[in-house]
């Protein structure tokens, strides 16, 4: 969380004034209380964001861990995973074997030699070259470069085969041999796979189960972000009143024409408006029923600041009518002498027409 704002120290009010308080000081201090709630706004846009963003069932019974926690739950789930991809791995070089050692292995055993053979087209017709030499190379590999899961293997076994079919012509013996071996591969693959797609399963579950505790300790993680972004709010609004008691300490008294005045402001107020007069009323009175059907405001029962408030909101909200009523007025205006315009081009334009046929009718 970011620090929050300074408290409001040697800017005191009432009777306990160190220095005087000049609009300047009070503007400063405003623009703090501001920055301050932008930056609370920006918390909390973050954190409604990950609320939006997740919806967990069950959530009476769930367990939240720390993200400390998870990340070492994820790291041991991880090498877990890998010891069994590589038992997998291990068990599936009983296939290699067998098939390295079949009687028409031999033309598949080390890359094609290119240049030897003269093959001049061989890479134009073959993307990615590949060959058992190769991929035993990569079962055995120990820096890390190797295979990291089975279906990697069975991929480029594949593709053994695949080039020679797609390379040699279906009557070649090297077609024939890789077809023969393709069979005879994916009858063992066959009888391999359940074991494969039951990790794959375990895999899947894992996963899950791993989303679901990132999920829930981000969401401790936002709860108490939350907690603090309250605690933070409940210092702005103190700070907000410090400044408005400081305010209306050194402001005139509200006299009656201007209470009169404010009033009958109402009555020029949107719904909107009122709805938001109703809630400043509110603040300053918990018990003012502000949502009941009729409702009535005595202005000599509010309170200085309530008035101050009020009277500065009225002022606000009919300056910004008569702006948008004006904006109004020049649109229409502009876009009356937009019509206007292009009649009198119009009329301009039959009336040359009319000229030029008039010619023309004289000439003949």
């Amino acid at each position: 969380m970011a620090n929050s704002v300074p408290e409001l120290g040697q800017i005191p009010g009432g009777d306990s004034q160190i220095f005087p308080l000049d609009a300047e000081t009070i503007k400063q201090r405003v623009d703090e209380v501001l920055h301050w709630v932008d930056s609370l706004e920006d918390k909390l846009k973050q954190v409604e964001d990950f609320y939006s963003s997740i919806a967990v069932a069950n959530s009476g019974s769930r367990h939240v861990v720390g993200v400390r926690k998870v990340q070492q739950e994820a790291a041991r789930r991880e090498a877990f995973a890998a010891k069994r991809m590589h038992d997998l791995m291990r068990q599936f070089g009983t296939i290699f074997r067998q098939i390295t050692q079949h009687k028409n292995a031999w033309p598949f055993m080390h890359p094609v030699d290119v240049e030897g053979l003269g093959l001049d087209d061989y890479y134009e017709v073959i993307d990615k070259p590949m060959d058992f030499s190769t991929i035993k190379n990569q079962m055995e590999a120990k820096d890390g470069t190797g295979y990291k899961h089975v279906m990697q293997i069975y991929t480029d076994m594949r593709l053994v085969f695949e080039n020679a079919m797609k390379y040699n012509e279906e009557s070649s013996e090297v077609y024939t041999m890789a077809n023969i071996l393709l069979g005879k591969f994916e009858e063992k693959w066959a009888h391999f796979l359940p074991k494969v797609q039951e990790e794959e399963k375990i895999r899947e579950e894992e996963e899950k189960q791993a989303a679901m505790e990132a999920l829930l300790a981000k969401e401790a993680s936002h709860t108490k972000t939350t907690r603090e972004l309250n605690n933070e709010i409940c210092n702005v609004n103190c700070e907000l009143e410090k400044l408005r008691h400081i305010v209306v300490e050194r402001c005139r008294k509200i006299t009656t024409e201007e209470k009169r005045k404010i009033g009958l402001a109402f009555l020029k107020l949107s719904p909107d408006e009122l709805q938001k007069v109703l809630g400043i009323v509110a603040q300053a009175d918990p018990s003012f029923q502000h949502r009941a059907e009729e409702v009535s405001i005595e202005m000599d029962a509010l309170d200085e600041p309530t008035l101050w408030r009020l009277k500065f909101f009225v002022k606000d909200a009919l300056e910004n009518t008569m702006k948008k009523k004006k904006k109004e007025e020049t649109t229409k205006a502009e876009d009356w002498r937009g019509t206007q315009n292009k009649e009198v081009s119009n009329k301009r334009n039959a009336t040359n027409k009319l000229a030029e046929r008039s010619t023309k009718r004289t000439r003949v």
